[in-house]
């Protein structure tokens, strides 16, 4: 347990938070959305600190070229986060919607759907061909999402107490984006205990969110277990978050007394429909999953984790061999997480015949349904894939691979499917109540899910359903800017092709990008500079800077 003194620096921290709760209902909602735009400065300034202590910590070097991750989904992530909250605030003080203007739709199952970005000329220029739709629960209208949209910020004046929110260790904005949700979305302020993996960035965090700080809305310690296990149970605390693994989460749910909300990763799965695909397309979306699966070493509670591909595909041998060498050619990394090296020794075992490629540090392990147990029950939070192959073609593989997801993988966080334009259009309506049959927070076609955690405007976490006994991905959601209720789950879809051949996708009604490769690819040579300048146009919006930038996107 945590020493006599640490006691006392908690029970101190508790004791300002409780007076800064009181000091936040007071703020009108225009106070709020100024100390945001605060907020906003204060991490601007430590910017590139953030994305080169980041790299440096995960033993990325000056000049590697995956450093442009750090920038991604560290500051970036966080600033647009910020961004959004201020406009919602900005809505709800002028007394409209945050939704009003956001086009809504439909979805198969009486579903409401927000398509909440793009939103902007800039986004559609900087990630064009991309896009999120939030799903509302069955039988939730238009009209009354619009009207609940505000969640907290629509009581501004109601207290929302203290809570602790326990951070990630591996993505550097996750514990930023989780104290504001807190914030925004329950006028709940927070004691934030840092994950020992972030402690590098303590001194960075403490700048960034010190306009949170100084009127003892944000409170920032560090520690071990023993700490966070002395916040848990403290009669101050109203509230628990946290992302971290379900053995974490389990250790903590016998001796709470308060509410809990988690999100704790899981298995996901990358679905390839089989079509009739380009020496190109399997180039490409060999380094799609590739991405999946290597970004940050691989220590993602969203990394791909299982290909489910079609064992009737005339393509599937080429394919496959794509696959193993965009694994062997993505950059050299440190596999640098604590308790990696067990895991994929793990891997390993269940699967002696598994290749290793790149470095050897990368396990590829390709296999049978019926063997397929520990690939799919175990998330691995390291460079380990698996491929396993399901029977069938078209609408009836799709079928198939979206129960087999369901019912085999652990958890419900993430789920991938990438299908050509032709065969999406062959399918039609099938292929929509596809996407709706999988029971994931985030479901994304052509795309990585990553993409949802990184818009702001997007939802984050678990399919709803996760109990205290049962929540292998946790319980209720983040991010989600615009404050929407009874939340479902995410959607993003981005084009099928990169720029120019994601022409032919546009004239099947499926998105033009003018990104030859995405800057988070890993295997983008331009990555790290493209993200980077992504990320200053988010702070400067310096135009003739970011046309640079865009040159540079085009030599990936």
């Amino acid at each position: 347990m945590a020493t006599t003194t640490e006691h006392a620096t908690l029970d101190q921290a508790i004791t300002q938070l409780e007076t800064g709760a009181r000091a936040w209902s007071l703020l009108t909602l225009g106070q709020r959305r100024a100390l945001l735009r605060r907020v906003h400065a204060t991490t601007a300034a430590v910017a590139e600190e953030w994305a080169y202590t980041a790299s440096e910590s995960k033993g990325l070097a000056p000049g590697h070229p995956l450093r442009g991750e750090e920038w991604l989904s560290g500051p970036y992530a966080a600033l647009v986060a910020v961004d959004a909250y201020a406009d919602t605030l900005g809505a709800l003080a002028a007394g409209r919607s945050p939704i009003a203007g956001v086009r809504t739709g439909t979805a198969p199952g009486g579903r409401t759907v927000v398509h909440t970005s793009p939103l902007t000329a800039t986004d559609r220029l900087l990630l064009s061909g991309y896009s999120t739709e939030v799903w509302l629960e069955p039988g939730v209208t238009a009209e009354a999402a619009r009207r609940a949209a505000g969640l907290g910020q629509r009581y501004p004046s109601a207290p929302g107490g203290v809570g602790i929110v326990l951070g990630a260790g591996n993505i550097t904005s996750i514990p930023y984006l989780d104290v504001l949700y807190e914030l925004m979305a329950f006028n709940r302020v927070a004691i934030l205990k840092l994950n020992p993996t972030q402690n590098a960035l303590v001194g960075v965090f403490e700048r960034a969110l010190a306009p949170l700080i100084e009127p003892g809305f944000l409170r920032i310690v560090t520690g071990g277990g023993d700490v966070g296990g002395s916040l848990t149970g403290h009669p101050g605390i109203s509230h628990v978050h946290i992302t971290g693994s379900e053995a974490t989460f389990r250790a903590i749910v016998p001796g709470l007394s308060v509410p809990i909300t988690a999100e704790l990763g899981g298995v996901s799965p990358i679905i390839i429909v089989p079509g009739e695909w380009s020496a190109a397309d399997l180039r490409y979306q060999a380094e799609h999953v590739v991405t999946m699966r290597l970004h940050n070493s691989g220590h993602n509670c969203i990394a791909g984790q299982v290909v489910l591909l079609s064992s009737d595909w005339p393509q599937r041998a080429d394919f496959l061999e794509e696959l193993r060498a965009a694994y062997d050619r993505a950059p050299e990394r440190p596999v640098w997480y604590p308790n990696s090296e067990s895991k994929m020794d793990a891997a390993r075992d269940a699967y002696p015949d598994a290749a290793r490629c790149g470095d050897g540090s990368r396990t590829l392990v390709e296999t049978s349904p019926g063997e397929a147990e520990p690939l799919e029950t175990t998330e691995y939070f390291s460079p380990v894939l698996g491929v396993v192959a399901l029977p069938g073609t078209g609408q009836e593989f799709l079928d198939t691979a979206v129960a087999h997801a369901n019912d085999r993988l652990t958890g419900t966080l993430g789920a991938n499917v990438l299908i050509d334009p032709a065969t999406q259009s062959a399918l039609r309506a099938g292929f929509e109540r596809a996407v709706a049959d999988l029971h994931y927070g985030t479901v994304a076609v052509n795309a990585w899910t990553a993409f949802g955690f990184l818009t702001p405007t997007a939802t984050w976490g678990a399919y709803p359903g996760g109990t205290l006994d049962d929540a292998p991905s946790g319980i209720g959601i983040v991010h989600n800017a615009f404050l929407l209720d009874q939340v479902e789950r995410t959607v993003v879809r981005g084009p099928f092709r990169p720029f120019p051949r994601s022409a032919t996708s546009a004239l099947r009604g499926y998105g033009l990008s003018v990104l030859p490769k995405p800057p988070w690819f890993v295997t983008s040579r331009t990555g790290a500079a493209v993200c980077e300048g992504f990320t200053r146009f988010r702070i400067d919006g310096n135009g003739a800077a970011m046309a640079v930038v865009l040159v540079k996107a085009f030599g990936a």
